[in-house]
């Protein structure tokens, strides 16, 4: 591993706090509909994945519409929340690669009621699945933005586990730090 300067390591290091902001934005986002959003940090070519269960889209016009579909307007009004994990950042000078969990959780309309102290009191919610997230993003004049980002669900198939794998490709060489 060759070692970096101070102004390349400061770099790198600004570089990550842009992408773990990109990446902690999406969550509000996608439970606000916020399409002007989706629009801004994909790239005019931007692939969203979701593997053969559900449909994506190609085109930042087009992820973002996503926000705006009727279903997904049911889910905002049912009170949906994504809810992620902090995430891993592989940077490769222009190009960058982002692993995370994500949890769709959603308010338990058939719960009992229960109170915390000091809390209120609620039906609890429920974890309607946990997703590997797999993103591509690339640098631009305008900052990072995401190039291809694909999504599978963690049910004990290969698909999901295969994005985490990725994550961890870097440690199996003798270039790891």
């Amino acid at each position: 591993m060759t070692e970096l300067n101070l102004e390349q390591r400061l770099r790198a290091i600004e570089d990550q706090l842009e992408i773990y902001r990109l990446i902690a934005s999406h969550p509000p986002s996608a439970d606000t509909g916020a399409d002007f959003y989706t629009r801004q940090v994909y790239t005019a070519d931007g692939v969203f994945d979701l593997g053969d269960e559900l449909e994506g889209a190609r085109g930042n016009l087009a992820v973002a519409a996503i926000t705006k579909t009727p279903g997904h307007q049911q889910a905002i009004a049912s009170g949906l929340i994504h809810f992620t994990g902090l995430p891993i950042i592989e940077l490769e000078g222009d190009t960058a690669y982002v692993t995370s969990y994500l949890q769709i959780i959603t308010p338990d309309s058939h719960g009992e009621p229960r109170e915390l102290p000091n809390h209120g009191v609620t039906n609890g919610f429920r974890i309607h699945g946990v997703w590997a997230n797999r993103w591509s993003l690339v640098r631009t004049s305008e900052g990072w933005k995401i190039n291809n980002r694909s999504l599978r669900l963690l049910d004990g198939s290969s698909a999901g586990r295969e994005i985490l794998e990725k994550a961890l490709e870097r440690y199996q060489s003798n270039d790891a730090p």
